[in-house]
């Protein structure tokens, strides 16, 4: 990922917050067939340190996960937002403005290997369940469907671990911008019936 100095995220909370908010990854890998890329929700845990691990589930069917080469990809997406050079105090001064597009992202490689083991598939879903029933009153648990049908959809789906190598972030939140322009960004984004409130704070935050 091609990161200018001024847009690189280094900071790992900041990179674990994303993935745990924004946790559905495109996952590139490279195969016979050329380039496949499939959406799967991974979960990240920080061990082994120092870089940790990615898992995640796909379909028994989904010929991705037997053409895998040594490394992946795993790349999640946070906020995204269009900004107008509308929205900048200095177009009134030198009109030198052009829209452009912010956006924060982390690339994740690694190297990944395969769980058909009913015990590990079973010990993952629950965890990615609890994880994302948490905010709910009462929570969904597997446990609540009959045992044989959770059994029969195991069949179906293999997991996957990715032991870290690589992190990158990007959060391109016009920090090439002065301070009037990115309080106009901000200022704008919010002003969008709340379609951009969340990357309006990154701007603010950064």
């Amino acid at each position: 990922m091609y990161i200018p100095e001024h847009f690189n995220q280094e900071n790992p909370e900041e990179l674990r917050a994303l993935m745990a908010e924004y946790p559905l990854a495109a996952l590139v890998s490279s195969g016979p067939e050329g380039m496949t890329a499939n959406h799967i929700p991974l979960l990240f845990d920080p061990n082994p340190a120092p870089l940790g691990t990615l898992r995640g589930h796909l379909a028994r069917s989904n010929p991705q996960w037997k053409q895998f080469p040594a490394d992946v990809l795993a790349i999640f997406q946070g906020p995204q937002a269009y900004i107008s050079p509308n929205w900048y105090p200095t177009k009134l001064e030198h009109g030198r403005v052009v829209p452009t597009w912010n956006y924060a992202a982390v690339h994740v490689r690694g190297e990944v290997s395969i769980h058909p083991e009913p015990e590990w598939l079973r010990a993952f879903l629950d965890r990615l369940t609890a994880t994302n029933e948490a905010s709910q009153l009462k929570p969904w648990m597997p446990s609540d469907a009959p045992e044989a049908y959770i059994d029969g959809l195991l069949k179906g789906i293999v997991g996957i671990e990715i032991a870290v190598t690589r992190i990158e972030g990007k959060w391109k939140t016009s920090q090439n911008q002065p301070e009037a322009n990115r309080k106009g960004a901000a200022d704008g984004l919010e002003a969008q019936s709340g379609l951009g409130n969340a990357m309006a704070s990154l701007i603010r935050k950064l």
